[in-house]
């Protein structure tokens, strides 16, 4: 029987990886027997998932500590994971941040700071990664971790600077699919909705945010653990070869109202 996701041997980038989402997504690679690289800024923090990631699923995964604004700190942080691992065929860029406020009293360091993480952040990883690893050899996944946000406005919580940026991430997937296609590197984004997270719990279960999700999402709920992992297993994988520029949302139908 074929296993259309199977990683074996690969090497998967997962950047933002110290809670969260990130972890989730490492672990749902690892689970196809991809190895994984944790990078975050927090050495303690990637350490643990890295060792966890491994004693869960028999792969090799390692802690980098990198902050991916900094284009010297990406390029050695790229350099590093080369050495250690050979290869890297997966790029999961999901380090990201967000800030809410009205968009009238954003002060100018909110929005340079929301775009400099994640939109020219996202860039400095892949470009890295692409010029370093996947151009080289002719191969490679890259998977953008955008937003709902950045297709659509919202009402709920003023964060222009964060939908600003995501939009961005969402035309900069498409720019690279269009220019890296050559050298079969597929370049898709992933929008997730609102998720379930150690942070976000108390707010999505508040009273006012539950009546939102009967009202804005079709599905009535926020997403759960784990129901990003298959999304980015597909994109990953053997299995999306002619899937590349995609923006798959990940929202409960949000964007689809």
């Amino acid at each position: 029987m074929k296993n259309y996701f199977d990683l074996t041997g690969q090497v998967a980038v997962v950047t933002g990886c110290s809670t969260g989402l990130g972890v989730q997504m490492a672990k749902a690679l690892a689970s196809q027997g991809a190895n994984i690289v944790a990078l975050a800024r927090r050495q303690e923090l990637v350490n643990k998932v890295a060792a966890d990631i491994s004693k869960e699923y028999g792969v090799k995964a390692i802690g980098v500590v990198c902050d991916i604004t900094d284009t010297e700190k990406v390029n050695t942080a790229v350099d590093t994971i080369m050495k250690e691992m050979g290869r890297i065929d997966i790029l999961v860029n999901n380090a990201g941040t967000g800030g809410v406020t009205p968009a009238e009293d954003v002060p100018d360091e909110m929005f340079l700071n929301e775009i400099n993480i994640d939109l020219t952040g996202t860039f400095k990883m892949a470009r890295a990664v692409a010029k370093k690893a996947m151009i080289p050899a002719k191969y490679g996944r890259i998977i953008n971790i955008a937003s709902m946000y950045g297709l659509v406005g919202n009402k709920i919580a003023g964060s222009a600077p964060y939908h600003a940026a995501k939009g961005g991430v969402v035309n900069l997937t498409r720019a690279l699919a269009a220019e890296w296609g050559k050298y079969s590197i597929t370049v898709n984004a992933i929008c997730p909705g609102y998720f379930y997270t150690p942070l976000t719990k108390e707010t999505l279960d508040s009273e006012f945010f539950q009546a939102n999700a009967r009202t804005m999402i079709p599905l009535e709920r926020y997403g759960q653990e784990g129901e990003l992992d298959t999304a980015v297993i597909f994109l990953a994988s053997p299995a999306s070869t002619y899937v590349t520029g995609d923006i798959v949302p990940v929202d409960g139908g949000y964007t689809c109202m």
